[in-house]
C-alpha cells in the first residue's frame, strides 16, 4: 500500500517536475501594499501604526508581518496536488520550545494563528525563504542562508522518507524533545543549548507574576505599559465572564473543573507579535488559592487564514476552532487549556500566555548555528505534515537525490530579494527610508514567548 502511494509520488514528478520549484516570477502580482492595506480594515485602528512601524524594522520583520502576501505568491507556484494541515506561517521564528502536559520540553511548532488544509509545498518554501531573509537581515554572508534553507529543505525530504516507513501510531507519537536537541548540539554549543532550554523551563505563569502584574486590592492586576499593555474599556467583569464562560464548553470535563478552582482577577489588552498587531488580543489573569497561584490566559482573536483564498474554506465555521485543532493535529502536544471562544463581535482562541516556551533570538544566533536550526525546523515540520498528510506519496515525489533541495534553495533566494523589495516599497509608502522605523515599538527580531 506505501509502495503504490510512493510510485504515485513519483510519478508525479512528470506533471510537476522537481526542478520547477525553483521557479518565481513576479509578473502580473498585485501590489502588496493594497493586499496590507485590505488586512489593516479589519484591525484596531489605533494598533495599525504599531504594525508598521515593526514591519519597517527590517526585511525579515516585513515577511513576517504579511503572510498573506506571500501566501498570494505560493498560490501561483508549482504543486503537486498534495495537501497536509499546513502551518501557513511557517518562519523560522513560528518553531520553538513548548511544554507538554507532562511538563517536558518539546521542539516543534508554535504558531497556528493560519492553519488551512493546504500543499504542503507552501510550508516548505515559506520556511526556506525565512531563513535566507533572516540571514541576510542580520548581515550573514549571503552563501550562509542559502546553505541554511537547503540544509532544512534536505532535512524535510529525509526525514519525510523516515516516517513514510513508520507505522501511523509511530508517527504520531514521535517528538523532538529537550534531551534529542542536546545530543544534536556539539562542542561549546551543548553548553549553550542547555543554557536555553533552562531559561525555557523557568518561562512559565509564576515568573511572568511579577513581571506584568501587581499587587492590587484583593490580589493582582496587571501593570499599564501602554500602548503595549493597557485596560480598555471592553475588558469590564461582564465581557470576561462571558467570553470564559464560552470557552470552557470547549474544555474536556477534568479541564473545565481545574479552571472551575481559579478566580478571575484583571484582563487588558496586549500587543504582541507582527503580523497579530491590530487584532484584538488580551490577557486574563485568574488565582489560585493563594496570591502566587497564577494563570494567565491569552485570548487572541482568530480570523480567517490567509489561506482560504487560495486553498478553499475552512471546514470550521469558528475560526478559533480552526487553529484549536489545528494545532492538535500539527503540534507533539497541545496547552492543556486550549480552546477556543467569542464574544458576539469576535471570534478567540484561548491558552496559556507563558508556559515554559522560547524560540532562537536572531541578534544572538551564532552563523555557525543557522543550518543546524534549519535541520531541526525541516524535521519537525516533516513530522507535523506527516501526522495528517500522506508521508509515502510526498516521499516517492521528493526522493532520494537533491533537485528538490536545490530548487526550493534557489527559490528562496529568489524570494528574498523580492521581499527586500516589497519591504524597501513598503517602508517609502509609510514615509521612512528602509530600516529607520519602529525602533521603539518593541521590534526586536526574537519571536517572544507570546507572539
Amino acid at each position: 500500500m506505501a509502495g503504490a502511494r510512493a510510485e504515485a509520488g513519483r510519478a508525479l514528478r512528470r506533471s510537476v517536475p522537481r526542478s520547477s520549484h525553483a521557479a518565481w516570477d513576479p509578473s502580473g502580482r498585485p501590489s502588496p501594499l493594497l493586499l496590507l492595506e485590505e488586512s489593516n480594515r479589519r484591525r484596531l485602528p489605533d494598533l495599525v501604526p504599531i504594525r508598521d512601524a515593526r514591519m519597517r524594522a527590517s526585511p525579515f520583520a516585513f515577511l513576517r508581518g504579511a503572510p498573506g502576501v506571500m501566501a498570494r505568491d505560493l498560490a501561483t507556484t508549482p504543486v503537486t496536488g498534495i495537501t497536509v494541515q499546513a502551518c501557513g506561517d511557517a518562519h523560522l521564528l513560528n518553531f520553538g520550545l513548548f511544554a507538554t502536559p507532562e511538563r517536558n520540553l518539546s521542539f516543534g511548532l508554535n504558531d497556528f494563528d493560519e492553519t488551512l488544509p493546504a500543499p504542503w509545498e507552501w510550508d516548505v518554501k515559506r520556511l526556506a525563504v525565512s531563513f535566507v531573509v533572516a540571514a541576510r537581515t542580520v548581515g550573514l554572508d549571503q552563501a550562509i542562508g542559502r546553505q541554511a534553507a537547503e540544509a532544512t529543505v534536505r532535512t524535510y525530504r529525509e526525514q519525510m522518507a523516515r516516517y513514510a516507513g513508520m507505522r501511523l501510531l509511530e508517527v504520531w507519537y514521535s517528538r523532538v524533545d529537550a534531551s534529542t536537541i542536546v545530543a544534536l548540539s556539539r562542542g561549546r554549543r551543548r553548553r549553550v543549548v542547555a543554557e536555553r532550554l533552562e531559561r525555557a523551563e523557568h518561562h512559565t505563569n509564576l515568573t511572568a507574576l511579577p513581571k506584568l502584574t501587581e499587587p492590587a486590592a484583593g490580589g493582582r492586576r496587571f501593570v499599564e505599559d501602554p500602548p503595549l499593555l493597557t485596560h480598555v474599556e471592553e475588558c469590564n467583569e461582564g465581557w470576561v465572564t462571558e467570553v470564559l464562560a464560552r470557552y470552557r464548553a470547549t474544555l474536556s470535563d477534568e479541564r473545565r473543573r481545574l479552571l472551575g478552582r481559579f478566580r478571575v482577577q484583571d484582563a487588558a489588552r496586549k500587543v504582541v507579535g507582527v503580523g497579530s498587531v491590530g487584532t484584538r488580543c488580551y490577557v486574563v489573569l485568574l488565582l489560585g488559592d493563594r496570591d502566587d497561584d497564577p494563570l494567565l490566559l491569552q485570548v487572541k482573536q482568530a480570523a480567517a487564514s490567509v489561506l482560504e483564498p487560495h486553498a478553499g474554506r475552512s471546514r470550521y465555521r469558528h475560526p478559533g476552532h480552526r487553529v484549536v485543532d489545528g494545532q492538535r493535529l500539527l503540534q507533539t502536544a497541545s496547552d492543556i487549556f486550549l480552546g477556543w471562544t467569542g464574544d458576539g463581535d469576535a471570534h478567540y482562541y484561548v491558552r496559556q500566555l507563558w508556559d515554559m516556551k522560547g524560540s532562537v533570538n536572531l541578534e544572538t544566533l551564532d552563523p555557525a548555528d543557522l543550518a543546524p536550526y534549519g535541520r531541526l525546523c525541516g524535521w519537525v515540520l516533516a513530522r507535523a505534515h506527516a501526522r495528517s498528510g500522506d508521508a509515502a506519496a510526498i516521499s516517492g515525489y521528493l526522493g532520494s537525490g537533491d533537485q528538490f533541495d536545490r530548487a526550493v534553495g534557489a527559490f528562496a533566494e529568489a524570494y528574498a530579494d523580492q521581499t527586500e523589495a516589497d519591504w524597501a516599497a513598503f517602508s517609502r509608502a509609510r514615509g521612512s527610508a528602509p530600516g529607520d522605523g519602529g525602533r521603539g515599538a518593541g521590534t526586536n527580531q526574537r519571536k517572544g514567548a507570546e507572539g
